[in-house]
């Protein structure tokens, strides 16, 4: 098989299978519905590790290819096409093997589901998309698969469409990644205007056509054009990446089912904007204000998202918050320049952030779908596999030496502590802080659920079991990774290359310092183990066991005694109100004023009404004149004639 058909392969079979269950599932059935669709998705992972394996071992060559070309406007070219390297097969691995863990636990999880045909077509077209977005190799097929991937999300988002609370969220989430890729189509048009192409390779080539360019925002006040194409891009990614101020739909985004929640959380929709700036190093590393900016947005988000999974008390908006606080990690260490770092991180969280919300979803089955966590407790005895998995999580999560997330955390810390990036002071303290913040809200989940004495209802406890295999045999398979994948992969995908061609890397940036020192995992588990990251983190836990465990009083003191901070974080900065009371606000209050007086005041009123009342006035003048009477039309003949030839004499 040629490579060009495996590839359409990869793409296509997640396509087809969501096709098929989603026009004809009512007719072929649960069972075939769900065979079809892991089948599809399965048929993908298994193609994409190969493809994976054989550019590692180095017998085939990384592929830049058309597929279709679908217009060609005054020498543009608008095609579908294919470019696979390392950074493609690795992102394709990690999207279609959860998502394959994801299809799997599915049938588990909506078992009693009446939409269950329709989900798996969902989250299988959820695949195809990523997959188009992560393969493209132009910037239109780019957009085909951002805006595909924001399309599914809000039709899982609000799956349950008879919830109230399920339709806002996925208006918000709408809405919100609109405004996102606004930016984001600017910054693509800027590229097209400068370049005179959409392809990624041309493109890179023509970099110098933009830069040296100014764009005047303001008069006499001239703006390098590099910095604001790389901003505007960027401001894509804080949509769909979820980045301050454009977070606000990720946590809402829990309304949807929990696989769901760690399709989205782990693979697909919020890794698009981490990638997207990777694949386009070659265009940020041309800003340096434009890295500044990622850093600064980035720090920002990992420090003080974090602080917000401290006082939510649902299971899954914990680990909600943990992925915007994980994301902001992400887009630090693309904005310090360290782009496999960023990358890394995006693969090693894919796994362990997966397998936490697959995890909550099997509590949240336990529970009869109570996701507060103030009325579970105790649980450890009752679902040992859903514990020992969650416990794994969360340790790799919050950086434990030797498990995937310490080796792809640190490396972030160090790289932010080693560039030279203007903000980057600032970011190493937030990322820095962050590490506490993040084992505090972990092992509060852990300690609130598992541990402790059991707060749920004698109803609840009587059925209180492990969940089926078919829920928990996915979690087995993503704790796997989420304890070795870092030993495995450190070594070559940040310190050995594996990422040349395909990710810019200065040979003088933050990794290629950090790399003077890196001698293999071991060592550099043995170096990091007395790191900062590693003491916060320890201090972290033993913080949330004094709280939860220990003392547990002590946090509903601690709240009366600082009623404001709990108040900001409970109202999560306020973001979701200003929002709601400014902004949407004004834009209805914006919207009414038009209506009211531009629509009915002056267009019907002055122009439509207006014109239709000035003829009805003149029609009233004129028609007096028409009496009906001969002598009146014979005096106003005779007038008439007078005047006439009055006229003519003055005239001569």
């Amino acid at each position: 098989m040629a490579m060009e058909q495996v590839y359409l392969a990869i793409v296509l079979a997640p396509l087809a299978a969501a096709v098929v269950s989603g026009f004809l599932g009512r007719w072929i059935g649960r069972i075939a519905a769900h065979t079809l669709c892991i089948a599809g998705v399965a048929l993908s992972f298994a193609l994409s590790a190969w493809v994976l394996k054989l550019l590692v071992v180095g017998s085939l060559d990384p592929y830049n290819g058309l597929v279709y070309t679908w217009a060609v406007s005054d020498g543009m070219r608008m095609e579908v096409g294919f470019l696979v390297d390392n950074l493609t097969a690795l992102m394709m691995t990690v999207v279609t093997f959860v998502s394959l863990m994801v299809h799997v636990y599915t049938i588990g999880y909506m078992r009693d589901d009446p939409g269950y045909q329709r989900f798996f077509a969902y989250i299988s077209l959820f695949t195809f998309s990523m997959l188009m977005l992560v393969m493209s190799n132009n910037f239109l097929q780019l957009f085909f698969g951002w805006e595909a991937v924001g399309l599914v999300s809000y039709l899982l988002i609000g799956f349950w469409y008879k919830r109230p609370t399920a339709i806002f969220a996925n208006l918000k989430a709408f809405v919100v990644n609109r405004i996102g890729d606004f930016g984001f189509v600017l910054g693509i048009a800027g590229i097209a205007y400068y370049t005179g192409t959409l392809d990624y390779a041309e493109a890179f080539a023509r970099t110098d056509m933009i830069v040296g360019q100014d764009i005047f925002l303001t008069p006499g006040e001239p703006t390098k054009a590099i910095t604001i194409i790389c901003i505007l891009l960027f401001i894509g990614a804080m949509g769909k990446s979820a980045q301050v101020p454009l977070h606000v739909w990720l946590p809402d985004s829990m309304e949807g089912p929990t696989p769901i929640s760690a399709l989205i959380h782990a693979a697909t929709m919020v890794t698009a904007g981490i990638f997207m700036v990777a694949r386009l190093s070659p265009i940020f590393e041309l800003s340096e204000a434009a890295l500044s900016f990622i850093l600064i947005i980035g720090a920002t988000t990992a420090l003080f998202m974090g602080l917000l999974g401290l006082v939510n008390n649902d299971i899954k908006r914990v680990i909600a918050y943990s992925t915007l606080s994980q994301l902001g990690y992400m887009t630090v260490a693309l904005g310090a320049g360290a782009y496999a770092a960023g990358i890394f991180h995006l693969m090693t969280h894919a796994f362990f952030k997966a397998l936490l919300f697959l995890a909550a979803g099997s509590v949240i089955i336990a529970m009869h779908h109570e996701q507060d966590m103030r009325r579970m407790g105790g649980l450890r005895k009752y679902m040992p596999v859903t514990y020992w998995t969650t416990l794994i999580g969360s340790l790799a999560l919050i950086g434990f030496p030797g498990l995937s997330g310490f080796f792809s955390k640190d490396i972030i810390i160090e790289a932010v502590h080693e560039s030279r990036i203007e903000g980057a002071v600032y970011a190493y303290w937030c990322v820095l802080l962050g590490v506490f913040v993040t084992a505090l809200y972990s092992f509060r989940l852990v300690f609130l659920t598992f541990h402790g004495k059991e707060r749920m209802d004698e109803h609840t406890r009587e059925h209180l079991h492990e969940s089926p295999l078919v829920v928990t045999l996915p979690l087995i398979a993503l704790a796997i990774p989420s304890i070795v994948i870092g030993w495995l992969t450190v070594d070559p995908v940040v310190f050995g290359g594996f990422f040349s061609g395909a990710i810019s890397q200065s040979p003088d940036g933050p990794l290629a310092e950090i790399g003077t020192s890196f001698h293999g995992a071991a060592g550099f588990v043995l170096h990091e183990a007395g790191s900062p990251g590693v003491y916060l983190a320890a201090a972290g836990v033993l913080t949330a066991w004094l709280l939860y465990l220990k003392w547990p009083t002590l946090p509903g003191l601690l709240q009366s005694r600082l009623p404001k901070v709990h108040r900001l974080l409970d109202n999560k900065y306020y973001f979701d109100w200003f929002n709601e009371h400014v902004i949407a606000a004004g834009a209805r209050s914006f919207g009414r004023n038009l209506w009211k007086r531009g629509d009915e005041r002056v267009i019907d009123g002055w122009l439509v009404n207006g014109s239709a009342n000035a003829v009805a006035r003149v029609a009233g003048v004129v028609r007096q004149l028409q009496t009906g009477y001969l002598y009146h039309y014979a005096f106003a003949m005779i007038i008439g004639l007078s005047m006439l030839l009055a006229w003519l004499l003055i005239k001569g």
